[in-house]
């Protein structure tokens, strides 16, 4: 099975810019403390990166 990452979003995204929002968006999150489990790849990494300030991420699997 391959790595998966579970992303937990720890921060409202309320006063961060429009790219931030959307990419919390694009990662499925809503409200505070949402998860959602993604693959373990170039494009969600970067994502994360992104928004890290706003999200909790371990490993699952």
């Amino acid at each position: 099975m391959a790595l998966q990452l579970k992303v937990t979003l720890v921060r409202s995204p309320i006063d961060r810019s429009q790219s931030q929002k959307a990419t919390v968006k694009g990662l499925g999150l809503g409200k505070l403390n949402s998860f959602k489990i993604h693959p373990d790849n170039e494009s969600i990494r970067g994502m994360i990166r992104k928004i890290q300030h706003l999200v909790a991420v371990e490993p699952v699997g």
